[in-house]
């Protein structure tokens, strides 16, 4: 399979979050994802910088940073300057999305832009030439260990023909609900990356679940 697992530490051991990390950088984890939100556009506060920073230190893979924050241009150079390798803003956040985007490119970092599960794919088509990734939130952002919202499989079928009629080399990121069940339909509907946190850090061996989901076996 050529799709990425993206483990999030939203889901970690905080108080062990060094092991924790030092445990994606064994397993066949592809980049560590960092969901970072601000109590203001998600009812939930998680980390920032110093806990990012941290992580860097020890961190083998990419840092596949999540913005879920408001007027998040105010940041963007200093999450390059933190170590985030993809960062990725939300649709609904931003006012001037191609500005955005295109300096987040500008500074060196690969630009994503994020959906909630209420925000048509459609809204994107005319950004896709200027961004690295797309992600479909299948649950609603702000919490973990959420159910998978059914409708969403539409929508990475929707975003898999736009990006294909256009020509565009854009990922397919999805983040809520992933677990090694509905893993492989991801992945046939369009997916490219999938991002699982309480599936991957809840289970007993986290590192064979990442294993499981790199390679979709039950």
């Amino acid at each position: 399979m050529n799709h990425l697992v993206s483990p999030s530490l939203l889901a970690s051991d905080f108080g062990n979050l060094s092991e924790d990390v030092r445990l994606l950088n064994r397993s066949m984890a592809d980049w560590i994802h960092c969901d970072i939100m601000d109590g203001v556009f998600v009812p939930n506060i998680s980390f920032g910088f110093p806990v990012v920073e941290h992580v860097r230190k020890i961190a083998e893979k990419p840092l596949d940073v999540h913005l879920m924050i408001v007027d998040p241009d105010r940041y963007l150079a200093r999450w390059k300057e933190t170590g985030a390798a993809i960062l990725t803003v939300q649709y609904e956040a931003c006012v001037h999305l191609h500005r955005t985007v295109t300096e987040i490119r500008r500074l060196g970092m690969k630009a994503g832009v994020a959906v909630n599960p209420h925000t048509p794919v459609a809204l994107l088509k005319n950004i896709l030439h200027c961004i690295d990734m797309v992600l479909i939130m299948t649950v609603n952002p702000g919490f973990g260990g959420q159910v998978f919202i059914q409708e969403s499989y539409s929508k990475i079928e929707e975003m898999k023909d736009m990006i294909r009629s256009g020509g565009h080399d854009v990922l397919i990121q999805v983040d809520g609900g992933i677990d090694t069940v509905n893993a492989p339909v991801l992945i046939e509907k369009g997916a490219d990356v999938l991002v699982a946190g309480n599936t991957v850090f809840s289970s007993e061996d986290p590192a064979d679940t990442i294993r499981k989901l790199k390679m979709l076996e039950e």
